[in-house]
C-alpha cells in the first residue's frame, strides 16, 4: 500500500475522492460559520477559487460577498501577491493539431484540423502540467473556422478570436476558472461593410474605470489605392458597458499586420505596426493606454524594414514590467533569431539584445520564439519536431519540456481569478 503512495498513485476511487472533498468542504463551512460575520470576507479572500465557487451555495450573504466586484478585485490582488511570493504562476497552452497550415494570400489557414486542447502548466523548472482546461461546447457551435485563436490573457480572462482563416466576428472573453464566458457583439468593421482588411486585437484592464476592454485595429485594404494609403480604424469594446464604442481614426499613420503578438503592460496594450518612410516599410510599436484611450508610439531598437525573410513578434518581458521582441530572419544566405528586451519601459535607449541564436541540429533549423517566462528563459517551438523547449539565455542551453507544440501553439501567462463571476449576462457551462 505504501509503495503505491510513494509512486504517486491515488488510493481513492474518483467517487471516494469526490465524497472526501465534499466532507472537507462541509467541515470548513461549519468552521467558518462559527466566526463572526464581519470577519468572514477576510477569511474567504485567502481561499482558492474552487472552494469559493462551492461556498456561493452556502448562504445568501456568502454568495453576495464572493460575487461583489470589490471582493473579486481584492481576491485577485491577493492571488497575484501569493503567486509572486511562492513562484506559483501559471501558463496557458493552446495547441492546434492538424495536417498542416497554409497561407493563401498571406492569411493563416488550418488544414485538416484534428483537435486543439487547452491546458494550464506551472511556470516552474519543468513547466509541469497543472490541469487540462475544458472548452465550452457551446462556443464550438458558434465557430466559422476550425478553432479559435488565443489573442491574449488578462487577470484570468482569455480573449478568443475566430480568425484563423475566413473572416469571422466571433470574439469571446472567457474565464475557464469560473466556467463563464461573454460573446462580444459584432464590431462595426466587417467585410460586408468595409471590404477586405487586416486586423489586430488586444485585451487589457482599465484600472481607473475598473473595466476590461478589447481593442480592435483594422487596416482597410482599399482596392483602388496602394497599401500605404489604406486607413486604419480603431474600436474599443467595454465589458462594463457590454458594447463597442465609436469607430476612431485618431491613430498615428500606420498599418496593422496579424499574428505579430500583443502585450499588455503598465496599463497599455502594445502591437507591432508598420509605417512608410519613403520607399521603405518600417516597423514600430503602437501603444494604447487602456484608461485614457490614447495612442502613442515606441521606437524599436533599430530600423527593421518589412521583407519576406524577416519575422517579428512582440512579447511581455520576463519580469512583466516591459516588452520584449523576437526577430527571426531566414533566407538562403543568413539565418538567425535575435531576442531583445526593453529594460526600462518606454526608454528607447534601453533596448538590449539578450542573445543571437543560430540554426540548431543536423537539419540546421531555426526555432520560433513564443514568449518569455518569469525566470527570464524563453519558450521556443522547434521547427522540425514541433516540440517545445525552454532556452536559458546566458548559456544558450535548451531544455526539452516534453510538450508538443502541434502545428499552431500559443503560450500565455495566466492567473486564476473570479472575473466574470458577477456578470449576470455571462454564459455558464
Amino acid at each position: 500500500m505504501w509503495d503505491d503512495c510513494y509512486e504517486g498513485k491515488s488510493l481513492l476511487t474518483p467517487a471516494s475522492a469526490s465524497k472526501l472533498c465534499l466532507s472537507i468542504t462541509d467541515v470548513v463551512t461549519n468552521w467558518l460559520k462559527s466566526f463572526p460575520e464581519e470577519i468572514i470576507p477576510s477569511i474567504l479572500i485567502r481561499l482558492p477559487i474552487k472552494s469559493l465557487i462551492r461556498f456561493t451555495s452556502v448562504c445568501k450573504s456568502w454568495r453576495s460577498t464572493i460575487k461583489d466586484p470589490s471582493f473579486i478585485r481584492t481576491h485577485l490582488a491577493h492571488t497575484l501577491n501569493f503567486n509572486d511570493q511562492n513562484a506559483t504562476h501559471l501558463l496557458l497552452l493552446h495547441t492546434v493539431f492538424s495536417q498542416g497550415v497554409s497561407y493563401p494570400l498571406g492569411v493563416r489557414h488550418i488544414v485538416g484540423f484534428k483537435q486543439d486542447p487547452y491546458s494550464l502548466h506551472y511556470d516552474n523548472n519543468d513547466v509541469s502540467q497543472c490541469c487540462k482546461v475544458e472548452f465550452p461546447i457551446g462556443l464550438k457551435e458558434e465557430m466559422i473556422n476550425p478553432c479559435f485563436r488565443v489573442v491574449g490573457t488578462c487577470d484570468g480572462l482569455v480573449l478568443l478570436a475566430d480568425d484563423l482563416g475566413l473572416y469571422a466576428y466571433n470574439f469571446v472573453m472567457w474565464n475557464p476558472c469560473v466556467r463563464k464566458y461573454v460573446i462580444l457583439p459584432e464590431p462595426s468593421v466587417r467585410f460586408s461593410t468595409h471590404g477586405g482588411y487586416e486586423a489586430s486585437l488586444g485585451l487589457g484592464y482599465d484600472v481607473i474605470g475598473n473595466d476590461y476592454k478589447v481593442v480592435r485595429l483594422t487596416t482597410l485594404l482599399e482596392q483602388q489605392g496602394m497599401f500605404d494609403t489604406c486607413p486604419t480604424l480603431a474600436q474599443v469594446y467595454s465589458l462594463a458597458k457590454g458594447s463597442w464604442g465609436r469607430l476612431r481614426s485618431d491613430l498615428p499613420p500606420c498599418g496593422m499586420l496579424p499574428d505579430l503578438g500583443q502585450a499588455f503592460v503598465n496599463g497599455a496594450l502594445h502591437w507591432l505596426a508598420i509605417r512608410w518612410e519613403g520607399d521603405d516599410v518600417i516597423f514600430f510599436v503602437l501603444a494604447f493606454d487602456v484608461g485614457s484611450e490614447s495612442f502613442r508610439e515606441i521606437m524599436l531598437p533599430k530600423t527593421f524594414k518589412m521583407e519576406e525573410s524577416l519575422e517579428l513578434r512582440l512579447s511581455l518581458s520576463g519580469d512583466r514590467k516591459s516588452i520584449g521582441l523576437f526577430v527571426r530572419f531566414q533566407d538562403e544566405s543568413d539565418c538567425f533569431l535575435d531576442i531583445w528586451v526593453m529594460k526600462e519601459y518606454c526608454i528607447d535607449k534601453s533596448w538590449t539584445k539578450l542573445v543571437i541564436l543560430c540554426p540548431q541540429g543536423p537539419q540546421r533549423s531555426l526555432p520560433n520564439a513564443l514568449c518569455f517566462r518569469r525566470n527570464g528563459e524563453v519558450v521556443l517551438v522547434l521547427e522540425d519536431s514541433c516540440e517545445l523547449v525552454s532556452l536559458e539565455l546566458v548559456s544558450k542551453q535548451f531544455k526539452a519540456l516534453g510538450i508538443s507544440g502541434g502545428q499552431v501553439c500559443s503560450v500565455d501567462l495566466y492567473e486564476e481569478s473570479l472575473v466574470l463571476l458577477d456578470k449576470k449576462d455571462a454564459i455558464s457551462y
